[in-house]
């Protein structure tokens, strides 16, 4: 029996039909990635998933007892509370005793001396034997867990951070749930490398049922178990892996393309038959006359499938052979070392990938090599005649509130790429811009229409040196290996940030590579040949208790032995006893430092 079902949605939204009757069934253990281009309306159909949208016409029907959770694409409003908070959202009343215990240990940990600390330790011990009657010990080490490999701070405001932590926050808490059904959408985006891979791992081993869009390949093929694609309002499954996939598609669109020449061939020959007149009139034939009628409906309400984008980077003058020098950099923010000891040479044509976590230093260092900021100590040399494109990570090059055509052509009605002029409307069809869309206020485009734009933008400034800082996300496969195919035929130097690998492998020659603590390497090839050459990490230390992180579970004592307790003469802290054999929730020890 199917998890879920959907009969016949449609959907149309202004006159545009995104899904066209479709049906889809999910079985228990199913890994379904959903494919298909920018604007297709692949949110639109988890939304529908979902019921966070209704559909115009058919119906969603779930097993019963179905669970579902699901990480939109954009950050819905109204979500408030702490990082830990909102994550425990996802597990319901258990979820609000997690978030009560923890910040009853929180509260304990910043206590300074002279507070009441009686009353703080009562509160904790209430909260933790609550936590235990409803058995969430295992639940509040899957949350700290997740939280750690997605890197968030537990204790952060949810309405202070960024938009790329927030739905990070999002993923979290849908991870945590543990849903029947699993629905992602763009799980990886404002991941890095370790998170993902992490990601999916998690998701092999605990999810049971996964719905999920992405646009990172290395990510689908190791994921997915079956392909559902959204092509021009229709529904098409593939049940194979991602590779297979797209050799049947090819052969699939072979084939359409076969069908619909020949059909458009015998139209125009039914057409040439009957401009014959008096002729086609004497044979009397009604049935023919009709079939041309009817053939003339189906070519009128045939869906051509949009063309892909055709991008071109429009280079200047090439630069010396030498690019950038650096040697010996330094540079360290609040006592800490973010590039230690580096040195490289960048020559012209180089195509140089920079692979690490977030927050280690990559869009730092590039700044520091294009000269955009000082380092503590050494030196940069820049070659000769540099011209550099910026390809922004947070598309701060983009006015909001103007259209695609203003921000790509500054009002006027022409673009000048490779000293040929082009009309900004027929340069933005190139990229995939309607009409219609290169209109709108960039606020209201998506993820990949933003990306698109700001591409388009970039490449109607000359370049020697381009520099693209995560310009695959939210993408579509196509449009990636169109990009792809761009930057290897690009005679410049590339300079680029991704953790997209399957990108990586396929563009760069060479790898800077943030290893810890300021240390940078450089490796020849991509992200795969980086893991073959990298040194063996070291043996992991066993980590320091934190309290913030830790689920502390104090030792019983009676009100007697706390009444003599001198709780002011200095600072208390929880660490970790060894877990009992038998029991899944922790055991703990209290030390005093005075």
């Amino acid at each position: 029996m199917a998890l879920v079902s959907l009969q016949d949605i449609s959907v149309n939204f202004t006159g545009t039909i995104l899904l066209d009757s479709v049906s889809l069934h999910i079985q228990p253990g199913e890994r379904v990635c959903l494919m298909g281009r920018n604007g297709e309306g692949k949110s639109t159909l988890l939304a529908i998933l979902s019921r966070r949208l209704e559909p115009d016409s058919g119906s969603v029907d779930y097993a019963k007892g179905t669970r579902a959770a699901l990480l939109p694409q954009e950050v819905p409003e109204g979500i408030a509370g702490t990082v830990y908070e909102v994550v425990a959202q996802g597990l319901g009343v258990i979820g609000e005793q997690l978030a009560a215990y923890h910040h009853a240990v929180r509260e304990l940990s910043d206590s300074l001396p002279g507070e009441d600390r009686d009353r703080l330790v009562t509160r904790m011990e209430r909260a933790q034997h609550a936590l235990e009657n409803a058995g969430g010990w295992e639940l509040h080490q899957t949350v700290e867990t997740v939280l750690s490999h997605l890197k968030l701070n537990a204790d952060d405001d949810f309405d202070s951070l960024s938009g790329g932590v927030k739905r990070r926050t999002l993923l979290a808490r849908a991870l945590v749930s543990g849903p029947d059904l699993l629905i992602l959408d763009e799980p990886t985006n404002h991941l890095d490398i370790e998170s993902i891979t992490w990601l999916e791992d998690f998701l092999l081993r605990h999810v049971k049922t996964l719905l999920f869009v992405t646009h990172d390949r290395a990510f689908m093929r190791r994921i997915a178990t079956r392909i559902v694609e959204l092509d021009r309002g229709n529904l098409y499954s593939w049940e194979c892996d991602y590779a297979t996939y797209l050799e049947r598609k090819a052969a699939d669109l072979d084939a359409e393309a076969k069908q619909n020449h020949n059909f458009d061939r015998k139209l125009a020959e039914e057409e040439a038959w009957i401009r014959q007149g008096i002729k086609a009139r004497r044979t009397r034939n009604m049935g023919r006359v009709r079939a041309l009628i009817q053939m003339r409906e189906d070519r009128k309400a045939r869906r051509e499938r949009v063309g892909n984008a055709s991008m071109i980077i429009q280079e200047a003058d090439r630069t010396g052979k030498l690019v950038v020098e650096a040697k010996g950099l330094n540079l360290a923010f609040d006592g800490k070392s973010i590039i230690k000891d580096f040195s490289t040479a960048i020559m012209r044509g180089d195509k140089v990938g920079l692979i690490g976590p977030n927050g280690a230093g990559k869009t730092t260092l590039l700044k520091v090599l294009l000269g955009d900021l000082k380092p503590d100590s050494g030196s940069i040399r820049h070659g000769m005649n540099l011209q550099v494109s910026y390809f922004d990570q947070l598309r701060e090059q983009l006015d909001e509130t103007r259209s695609a055509r203003e921000n790509v052509a500054g009002g006027n009605d022409f673009v000048s790429i490779n000293d040929n002029r082009m009309h900004v409307m027929g340069y933005l069809k190139n990229f995939l811009f309607t009409p219609d869309r290169a209109q709108v206020p960039v606020s209201v485009l998506s993820g990949g229409e933003r990306n698109r734009l700001l591409l388009a933008r970039l490449f109607t400034r000359p370049s020697n040196v381009l520099v693209m800082d995560e310009p695959t996300n939210d993408l579509d496969a196509e449009t990636l290996d169109l990009l792809e195919e761009l930057l290897l035929d690009y005679s410049g130097t590339l300079l680029l940030v991704s953790h997209d690998r399957e990108f990586l492998n396929n563009v760069v020659t060479s790898s800077i590579a943030f290893e810890g603590n300021g240390r940078i390497a450089e490796y020849v090839g991509g992200y795969d040949d980086w893991l073959r050459q990298r040194p063996e990490p070291e043996s992991p230390k066993p980590a320091k208790a934190r309290t913030e992180k830790a689920a502390p579970k104090p030792a019983k004592k009676s009100s007697a032995t706390r009444k003599n307790t001198n709780w002011n003469s200095g600072r208390w802290n929880w660490t970790p006893c060894p877990r009992s054999l038998k029991s899944s929730k922790p055991s703990w020890k209290s030390t005093r430092h005075t």
